[in-house]
């Protein structure tokens, strides 16, 4: 049973990690001291991620819905755009969902996207940890739809839902640039719009040139047709994430190469010959791409971590 308690703590313990006040493993150790830690207790992670207006959050706003009447408590980490004058999330966790706000089985929280790349705020994957420890059977992660659908979620997600609408005209070519990979589940909200049937049909071949099974839903969420559908397609896939382990893993090991590979490189504009690279560029001797193969050749080999 959750209760308000469990509201107040899990909340100053995201804020706590979210801030730098204290890295994870001194906040779960915390929410065990306060006897919030189920023993073995695992969340399912259910990342939800597409372009921009696709009506994700009034999508997981239905989701929560069918989650609660299950019996089940949910958990929502949702990333919003970042203000530049304060880095604070713009869209506010009430403001989207703010009906379930009374309901102690339900637990909503923002997180700006800061610096962040692929559309997740740094400390997403910390926020995870910690309200699975806090005792909630599901945390759906709903990113910022950045235009590219964002690859970084896999390394949180035990599923991956993309969604897209009729008449965003290329986002089917989007998701086709390079992200057929994550998807477990596609989902073409808005369906009483014009080219709903016509946009479901192209990601269905899509899908069949991958050789992947991947379920085509359609909905509108905002009158909650066909969220029961998609809602069955999550829990029947539910514990099958061994799949997803092995790619979360591999973008995390790519995620941490190409971190290490920019600390690397930013280190090496430090030389002389870095500085000459940098000098060049400015005089127009030298185009940036060639630039970025001077200064991979100036901290060529491997890069190790300290």
């Amino acid at each position: 049973m959750i209760s308000h308690r469990v509201h107040r703590d899990l909340a100053r313990a995201i804020s706590s990690v979210e801030n730098g006040i204290v890295e994870l493993p001194a906040a779960l150790a915390r929410l065990a001291h306060l006897g919030h830690v189920p023993p073995a207790h695992h969340a399912e992670v259910i990342g939800i991620t597409g372009p921009p207006g696709a009506g994700k959050s009034t999508l997981v706003d239905r989701l929560i819905e069918g989650i609660r009447a299950g019996g089940e408590s949910v958990a929502v980490i949702a990333v919003d755009p970042s203000s530049p004058f304060t880095q604070g999330a713009v869209l506010g966790d009430r403001v989207r969902m703010q009906r379930h706000a009374g309901d102690n089985g339900v637990f909503i929280r923002s997180m700006a996207s800061r610096e962040g790349g692929g559309g997740l705020a740094p400390a997403t994957r910390d926020a995870v940890r910690l309200a699975e420890a806090a005792g909630f059977d599901v945390v759906i992660v709903e990113t910022v739809g950045v235009g590219q659908i964002e690859l970084e979620v896999v390394a949180v997600a035990d599923q991956i839902v993309v969604v897209t609408v009729p008449a965003l005209g290329d986002s089917v070519q989007t998701i086709k640039a390079g992200l057929t990979e994550i998807a477990d589940i596609f989902v073409v909200n808005m369906a009483d719009r014009p080219g709903a049937n016509r946009t479901a049909l192209d990601l269905k071949h899509m899908v069949r040139e991958g050789q992947r099974d991947i379920p085509v839903l359609q909905t509108v969420a905002q009158d909650g047709t066909g969220v029961a559908d998609l809602l069955a397609a999550i829990l029947s896939r539910r514990g099958g994430s061994e799949v997803n382990a092995v790619r979360a893993v591999r973008f995390e090991v790519v995620r941490r190469a190409r971190d290490r590979a920019v600390i690397a490189a930013l280190a090496s504009l430090d030389s002389p010959d870095g500085s000459a690279v940098l000098d060049r560029v400015r005089a127009r001797e030298l185009s940036r791409n060639d630039a970025i193969d001077a200064l991979l050749a100036i901290y060529g080999g491997p890069v190790h971590a300290h």
